[in-house]
């Protein structure tokens, strides 16, 4: 099984990307959304973490944001929590999929957090600034702290294009990225 890791700037279009490849695909923002429902083992270390702001479940995003905004060191307090979850459903994705001929792996902190394999390959979306910017604002919860927050704690861009072993250039039309999602999938088949 080949593992394509997807990696790039907040609002870069990663998981559409990811989507276009028509391979299984394990969504990591899914999954900590349904965690965030589901998971109660969760709410209570965000609860005994975080007392002010967890207060009832399914965890609502609101919370999380307001915890998030309240304090810089928050936000990898959560991520700690959260991340020991998705890495288990991570896992069991893979073991699902184990006889796919490639998975395709939509972590937006894969390498922040050492998830990714040294035979993984990675994929580098990159975007106008601009255009990031401009759908990013576009998102009903869009808020310009908690996107600043975000961006402090990823690694450089240029970083992790060069530990990329492809580069989408997204213009954010199908036609470009079934273009370049074909290219990749015809050196690595």
């Amino acid at each position: 099984m080949k593992k394509i890791g997807i990696t790039g700037d907040i609002g870069a279009g990663k998981s559409y990307v990811a989507k276009s490849f028509g391979y299984p695909t394990f969504n990591a923002d899914h999954e900590v959304s349904r965690i965030y429902e589901k998971n109660t083992k969760v709410f209570y270390k965000l609860k005994k973490a975080f007392p002010e702001h967890f207060n009832t479940f399914p965890v609502s995003k609101n919370e999380v944001i307001k915890a998030i905004l309240a304090n810089q060191s928050n936000l990898k307090k959560i991520i700690k929590i959260i991340h020991a979850e998705v890495n288990k459903k991570m896992h069991f994705f893979l073991k699902k999929n184990k006889n796919a001929r490639i998975v395709i792996l939509d972590i937006p902190l894969m390498l922040e957090n050492k998830i990714n394999k040294k035979d993984d390959i990675l994929v580098f979306v990159q975007s106008k600034k601009k255009d990031i910017l401009k759908r990013l604002k576009k998102r009903k919860n869009f808020n310009q702290i908690l996107f600043n927050r975000f961006k402090k704690i990823q690694l450089p861009l240029d970083y992790k294009k060069k530990k990329s072993q492809f580069i989408i250039k997204n213009d954010f039309t199908k036609r470009t990225i079934k273009k370049y999602v074909n290219n990749i999938l015809k050196k690595i088949l």
